[in-house]
């Protein structure tokens, strides 16, 4: 008997997760993984890095301990996908057939949009927690900070976990709060859109917090050029007029969260929608084109937010879709554009924001979904990061059933 072939294309939350869905269900698939990273990261517990309360170390582990025996690794990146013929070329010049495609390969994190960025990120008072290496520092600048201005970025969405730039911001504010250094610090949380969050429900409570913490929001402003040896910023601002300004702002720190796209070889392979994301079907993840490719995760043209949650719910839907397909059955496993942002608005509370599509709320505990809990904190801090090695990334599919409207 002739092994059905599955390529999956990304080594991420989504990428182990849905391999490991799949074996769980079937394992006599040939499983071709394509990443060319050594390392796997769980990038949720940066925010905490960041804020002194997770170790850095504990949120990177080797690749290879994380693939499953029997899985077939290509460490290689991807460079096109003949979709036609069910080929994929990698970099090396590698030609791999597939029965189905699995794209899990995240998104592109473009730090050098910034003009003046990169030159200065890890120094001169510049942060992220979006990269391993910079989550320390981020820690480092808010103890150190005593008084000046204090500037937290966010770029256009899409983006990856869209509540981080705030989380970063609570943390801080809290930590200086109760270092009784909040007056003597000027926050500011500057949006490149024009609303707080996507779902309207939860904008309340988090205008709650950031008059809580004394911090000014501005809305319409997107970085775009840092100068740090000289501690300055440049925002494109939109003004009354409706014209685009440029405004300059000193900071003392400066955490700034980077615009992110698809990778550019969705595009090229024909397979992004006209904004480069794979363009699936929002219901059962399939290609809208080409029937033997899903995809999953960040990649997505989905409307949902880009979060590890909606990658957990996804792997459990992808799996149980392509092993249909497979079989020549109909789709019959439907998301419902889950998505979930633990936001820590303070240590020990969390506003866990669960959400669907068109911002129906999804909450997956009996309880008010809009007040921050202890319990919220309890998952973020330590249930989660722990489920997520020894669950998610191995098969464990606890509250993964959608619900999608009748």
């Amino acid at each position: 008997m002739v092994q059905q072939r599955v390529v999956v294309i990304g080594g991420g939350t989504a990428g182990l997760g849905v391999i490991a869905s799949l074996r769980k269900r079937n394992k006599q698939l040939a499983i071709t993984l394509i990443e060319p990273q050594e390392y796997h990261y769980y990038q949720p517990g940066w925010t905490l890095v960041g804020a002194g309360e997770y170790d850095q170390r504990d949120t990177r582990r080797p690749m290879r301990k994380l693939i499953p025996s029997g899985v077939t690794w290509h460490k290689d990146s991807v460079s096109r996908v003949e979709a036609e013929r069910q080929q994929v070329h990698t970099a090396a010049g590698q030609a791999l057939p597939y029965d189905v495609l699995l794209i899990c390969c995240g998104l592109t994190l473009r730090w050098d949009k910034i003009e003046g960025l990169e030159e200065t990120l890890g120094k001169n008072g510049v942060t992220s927690n979006y990269r391993y290496d910079l989550a320390p520092y981020t820690w480092e600048l808010v103890q150190q900070l005593k008084c000046g201005n204090a500037l937290f970025t966010q770029p256009p969405v899409p983006i990856k976990c869209a509540g981080a730039p705030q989380k970063a911001l609570y943390l801080s504010c809290d930590y200086w709060h109760k270092q009784h250094r909040l007056g003597q610090i000027n926050t500011e949380l500057c949006i490149a859109g024009q609303q707080l969050f996507s779902v309207s429900d939860f904008i309340p409570e988090l205008e709650r917090w950031l008059q809580h913490y004394h911090a000014q929001v501005n809305y319409g402003c997107k970085l775009v050029r840092v100068d740090g040896a000289n501690r300055q910023a440049w925002f494109e601002q939109a003004g009354a007029d409706g014209e685009t300004v440029e405004v300059q702002r000193s900071f003392d720190m400066l955490h700034v969260v980077p615009p992110q796209l698809p990778p550019a070889f969705i595009s090229d392979s024909g397979l992004g929608n006209e904004a480069g994301w794979c363009d699936v079907d929002e219901i059962t993840l399939q290609h809208t084109r080409f029937a033997s490719i899903f995809s999953l995760g960040d990649a997505v043209s989905t409307s949902n937010s880009k979060t590890a949650a909606a990658a957990r719910k996804q792997m459990v839907i992808v799996a149980r879709n392509v092993l249909s397909f497979l079989r020549q059955q109909p789709l019959t496993a439907r998301y419902d554009g889950y998505s979930s942002c633990p936001l820590t608005v303070r240590r020990g509370k969390v506003l866990l924001a669960e959400f669907g599509y068109n911002g129906r709320l999804l909450p997956t505990f009996p309880l008010n979904p809009l007040k921050p809990r202890w319990l919220g904190w309890f998952l973020k801090a330590r249930f989660l990061p722990w489920f997520y090695w020894k669950g998610i990334l191995q098969g464990v599919e606890w509250f993964t059933a959608c619900k999608p409207k009748r």
